[in-house]
């Protein structure tokens, strides 16, 4: 005997249609992350931002991710300045705005992590380092960028042994992140730094055994030569 169909209600239908794209989006990367930089992780980090929207609906989180919305052109283009502070006379708030006001919603969350962002690319490093350390990834492509950017802003600090560290955890915290020999390599150049030549030895010959076919690859001969000397 056939069971009745259960009646699917118009949300389900919304989650259901979300989970469909998220998971062509996410295969699609898999396919061809090999072809890819880190500014393909813009494309997975929207994606994220819409099942956090579907998956937390409450009145914050809904403001915030409509917010960061209307900003995130300006940070995409660039315009780190503006998507900073926002454009009242526009009524577009800025990304310390939704920060203050929203923080505490998973989109709020997400609005500190390019926050972040921006402060690095206007050298503000410390106030970078503030955004970086209070935010927390959803997942571990985020997590990954989060590393990387409180490393590079070691690096830039003069702090080469705190960086060397964040690099390397950066590199082995997602087995399938495409800039993990970049990561490797950026570590290396960091224990160099802050000598440890010996550590940094071991990473540029780990590079060279597990990504042989890494653009950092081709010079890691050279860097061993270096350090063997």
């Amino acid at each position: 005997m056939l069971r009745p169909k259960k009646k699917i209600s118009k949300r389900e239908m919304k989650e259901d249609a979300l989970v469909t794209s998220y998971v062509k989006v996410t295969g699609w990367y898999e396919e061809n992350k090999k072809f890819l930089n880190y500014g393909a992780l813009a494309l997975v980090v929207i994606v994220i931002g819409a099942v956090i929207y579907f998956n937390n609906m409450s009145a914050s989180n809904e403001k915030a991710m409509t917010e960061l919305g209307k900003v995130y052109t300006y940070y995409d283009n660039a315009q780190y300045i503006l998507a900073i502070d926002g454009v009242p006379e526009r009524n577009i708030a800025g990304l310390k705005s939704i920060v203050e006001n929203y923080g505490g919603s998973d989109a709020g969350d997400l609005a500190r992590f390019y926050l972040g962002n921006c402060y690095y690319q206007l050298r503000r490093f410390d106030e970078a380092l503030e955004q970086y350390d209070d935010f927390s990834p959803p997942g571990q492509l985020l997590t990954v960028s989060r590393l990387a950017g409180i490393a590079a802003c070691r690096e830039a600090k003069g702090e080469y042994a705190e960086a060397a560290s964040s690099f390397e955890k950066a590199a082995v915290t997602y087995s399938n992140d495409v800039g993990a020999a970049e990561n490797l390599g950026n570590a290396a150049r960091n224990f160099v730094q802050a000598g440890n030549k010996e550590r940094a030895l071991e990473l540029y010959k780990k590079i060279k055994k597990e990504f042989p076919k890494s653009p950092l690859a081709r010079d890691v001969d050279r860097y061993i030569a270096q350090l063997s000397i």
